[in-house]
């Protein structure tokens, strides 16, 4: 199992806030090897792991990632972006919803901050908090937030502590150039 550098990047930032974590209803989507829906259930919020249903490994990996972890309350789940199913219909609500480099392929950007803002309707105070690398200069979500009437706010990478090079023993942020975000509906500081 591959645990990418977004993911380290992600989980060092729930270590720094893990005092805020306890109780949180939390879900990470395009979870893979779930480093940083993980540590989040290590730091006592309540987690369900998502993959995509179309990808059994994935899923798989989610559980195995748990049973390493002795982690036995947490639930995976699967769940395809851009795609409504009766795992996501029936989710219970979440405060925040995690993902580490899903802006992977220009062409799932959409079906990505479709199912996020599909979740923060129905979770309005939720949060989303991504981390992801800089692949292009073209390539940018941007656009799509706007569409999508949600907000971004750039976190630093040095306000915790993920600007160095070795990180939790991979080599970050080395050639890779990781960015974070946290992302919330536009509107939610209309109400």
């Amino acid at each position: 199992m591959y645990v990418w550098p977004c993911a380290v990047v992600l989980a060092q930032y729930l270590w720094f806030h893990r005092r805020k974590l306890p109780g949180k209803r939390v879900l990470e989507i395009g979870a893979g090897v779930s480093l940083p829906g993980i540590v989040a259930a290590k730091c006592g919020a309540e987690v369900i792991l998502s993959d995509s249903e179309e990808l059994p490994q994935c899923l798989e990996n989610c559980w195995q990632s748990c049973r390493m972890n002795n982690l036995h309350g947490v639930r995976v789940l699967g769940l395809t972006w851009g795609q409504i199913s009766p795992n996501l219909l029936f989710l219970p609500p979440v405060d925040i919803i995690l993902a580490s480099d899903v802006f992977f392929e220009p062409e799932d950007f959409e079906d990505v901050i479709t199912t996020v803002y599909y979740l923060m309707e129905k979770n309005p105070c939720a949060q989303f908090w991504t981390t992801y690398q800089v692949r292009s200069g073209d390539w940018s979500i941007e656009a799509l937030l706007y569409k999508w009437e949600l907000k971004a706010i750039h976190v630093p990478l040095w306000s915790f502590g993920a600007d160095k090079e070795q990180l939790a023993g991979s080599s970050l942020p080395g050639r890779h150039t990781v960015e974070m975000m946290i992302i919330s509906l536009a509107r939610a500081n209309y109400s």
